[in-house]
């Protein structure tokens, strides 16, 4: 079994030589052979570039086959991997490609009215500094052709030597948090950790060469490049990717390329569900969703079984520090992953802590081989999140049944105290998804001067839905004891979201509530389920 991803390249072309590894829309189409002669291109034309091993490389692109040759051949010329989200603005870029060190930068072309090389350096210029340490800009897909050809000036047996000298335990990637608890912190994983994940992931989805994966999760992040690309890479299955998501494009992509895997945010199935075309397109190749976070509606999970005709449908439960740590497995009984993120995978144990028996409620610990290594230059945040016996402190809160099942209750601080009780907003969001006409739905407590707090509810509509305020209170009061019952309704167009698709619940709290304080170590919870649609992927 390869243990570096160079390797694992290699061992695909092998095994899987003419089948289909790539399939961009409207782009190029490559086999595992191919894929492999086109990452040694990229990895010699790195070398020709003056790239050492060891050297970190940015990727600032939207979801395609450039972002795939980037990373894998940055990888295979002994490099680290440095994703830099396609929502940050020129400082927040600017901020994560300076902190990592990149000597090197694939950064997309104008993309979605944005130029994100200009945006760098107008932020570079009000900060005074001057980008030096970038010793190589390549604009995509403008000057990739032209990179792509350095390779010729570099004999095969330097770039092969390249990726043989990389270890299992070499730097592979530095995966940004999203920031929604704090400043975001660069998670730093290894080669032989970052596949064990996608191995893990690939077993536990039952994926395989007959499958075609359409990847709706941003590259930038852990699950649409370790669970996405290299889960595919592992296993023989097609990477579809989509760089913009629209619901109705992708299930047009579905009937045209048969896709059969297609993981994605709970946001990811509303869309498609309400979606005008949804009758009239052959959706009947679909055999496998998988969805996570805290708040993934039951009603929700119910609805793609129901409608939509997935074979299987899985829940999970992952962070940037810990990327596939619970998941559902094909043959679990409906309810079980209806209600839970799964048990323990690719290798960890999941702890509650505080607990004396099942089903108490605390924080979730999760230790095992497939960890982070820690965060990048912050050894003081690496000691505060992971304890001595090598626990993470995820800052999530669950418990775990007598078969080690997950629940996921809510973060760590995503409560609030109403008259001496705790209310978990996970679990009213849960019944508010139950509400026909609900779309999504974002649970936060308020002051009150008599029960200390109470709850506030902000809900968007399905399409075509209207609800009033008494409407949606009293369906509460019908299935919530009244404690837990929020006090007020507000009607969004949207809710606020970071550039993973989860709900930023601090902006809603400009309207009274007091804003949660984020865990001592500023972990960012990062499912690896519900990066989500947004503008794009």
């Amino acid at each position: 079994m390869e243990l570096t991803i160079p390797g694992a390249v290699a061992g695909a072309a092998i095994q899987f030589g003419d089948a289909a590894a790539l399939a961009e829309p409207g782009g190029p189409r490559l086999s595992y052979r191919e894929l492999d002669e086109r990452v040694t291109a990229v990895a010699a034309a790195l070398v020709d570039c003056g790239l050492a091993s060891g050297d970190r490389v940015a990727v600032w692109a939207p979801n395609g086959y450039q972002w795939v040759l980037a990373a894998l051949g940055t990888l295979s010329a002994g490099g680290v991997l440095v994703p830099v989200s396609t929502r940050f603005t020129g400082p927040e870029a600017l901020d994560v490609i300076g902190r990592s060190g990149a000597s090197a930068l694939f950064v997309a072309d104008d993309f979605l009215g944005v130029d994100r090389l200009g945006a760098l350096q107008a932020a570079a210029a009000a900060e005074g500094t001057a980008l030096d340490e970038l010793r190589l800009v390549v604009r995509v897909p403008g000057q990739w052709d032209a990179f792509e050809r350095r390779a010729a000036s570099v004999p095969a047996a330097v770039a092969a030597e390249r990726a043989e000298a990389v270890r299992p335990g070499d730097l592979s990637d530095v995966m940004f948090t999203s920031g929604t608890t704090g400043r975001s912190k660069g998670a730093m994983t290894s080669h032989e950790r970052t596949l064990a994940v996608a191995r893990a992931w690939a077993e536990c989805a039952g994926l395989g060469p007959d499958d075609r994966y359409l990847v709706v999760n941003p590259f930038f992040h852990t699950f649409g490049f370790k669970a996405g690309i290299l889960a595919c890479l592992v296993s023989g299955a097609t990477v579809v990717p989509q760089a913009v998501f629209d619901a109705g494009q992708a299930m047009r992509l579905v009937e045209a390329e048969r896709i059969t895997v297609l993981p994605g945010a709970p946001t990811v199935y509303e869309m498609i569900l309400d979606h005008p075309e949804r009758g009239s397109r052959d959706l009947s190749s679909l055999r496998l969703a998988v969805t996570g976070a805290a708040d993934v509606p039951v009603a929700l999970v119910e609805r793609i079984r129901r409608e939509l005709g997935f074979d299987v449908v899985l829940t999970g439960y992952g962070l940037t520090e810990a990327v596939v740590a619970t998941m559902c497995r094909p043959g679990d009984a409906a309810e079980t992953v209806a209600s839970t993120s799964g048990r323990a995978a690719a290798g960890f144990e999941v702890r509650i802590e505080g607990a004396a028996q099942p089903g108490d409620v605390g924080e979730i610990l999760l230790r095992g081989p497939n960890l982070m290594l820690g965060y990048l230059d912050d050894p003081g945040a690496t000691k505060a999140a992971i304890d001595s016996d090598g626990w993470l402190h995820t800052g999530d809160v669950g418990r775990l049944d007598v078969a080690g099942y997950l629940a996921i209750t809510g973060r760590g601080k995503d409560v609030y105290i109403c008259g001496g009780f705790n209310v978990y907003p996970a679990e009213v969001e849960q019944v508010l998804a139950r509400l026909d006409g609900v779309a999504e739905s974002a649970v936060i407590g308020v002051p009150d001067p008599r029960l200390g707090e109470v709850g506030r509810a902000y809900l968007v509509t399905r399409p075509g839905h209207v609800l009033d305020e008494a409407e949606v209170l009293a369906f509460c009061r019908a299935r919530l004891a009244n404690y837990k019952v929020p006090r007020r309704v507000v009607f969004r167009d949207a809710l606020p979201r970071n550039p993973s698709g989860k709900v930023v619940k601090r902006r809603l709290y400009n309207s009274g509530g007091r804003p949660p304080e984020p865990p001592a170590h500023g972990g960012e919870p990062s499912p690896p389920y519900p990066p989500g649609p947004l503008e794009e992927s």
